[in-house]
């Protein structure tokens, strides 16, 4: 059992992920990772992208926005390497369609950085329709310039 404070009073609950009190996305206990996805109203592959991540484990909660510029600019992601939804996630930003594989990396080793971004919308992308063309670049967002994170 855990004890939350919520304004100033303290009261018990039984389950064991409780909802962050700040937009600090964490793995929780049980493996599964929490994350808040924001993405335009009318965007179907931003959905099709959290369905991706439900389906390898990941608690995905989607909150549609038509602030989504300002969202990005709030969590350090420049405009150059901005996808069509941001992430949040353990306290992170995950810009775009950003693979499992390089998602997992970075919540695994933990770097000193602001997130991550796969600008644009590639085609074959997770979430997204069609064949893979070329290696996705992903960056990593930072102080500074954005540098190369991986390449799948």
């Amino acid at each position: 059992m855990r004890t939350i404070l919520s304004k100033g009073t303290a009261h018990a609950s039984t389950d064991p992920c409780p909802a962050p009190a700040a937009p600090r996305f964490r793995a929780c206990g049980r493996g599964r990772k929490n994350s808040l996805l924001y993405k335009n109203p009318q965007c179907s592959c931003c959905e099709a992208y959290a369905d991706y991540l439900r389906a390898n484990g990941f608690a995905v909660t989607v909150k549609p926005t038509h602030n989504l510029s300002l969202i990005k600019r709030q969590h350090g992601v420049p405009e150059k390497f901005a996808g069509c939804h941001t992430m949040l996630i353990d306290g992170y930003v995950v810009e775009g369609h950003v693979p499992l594989k390089s998602l997992n990396r970075l919540l695994t080793e933990r770097p000193d950085i602001k997130g991550i971004s796969l600008p644009g919308m590639p085609m074959g992308s997770p979430g997204m329709s069609g064949a893979k063309s070329e290696p996705f670049t992903i960056y990593e967002l930072g102080e500074g310039q954005p540098r190369i994170y991986a390449v799948e």
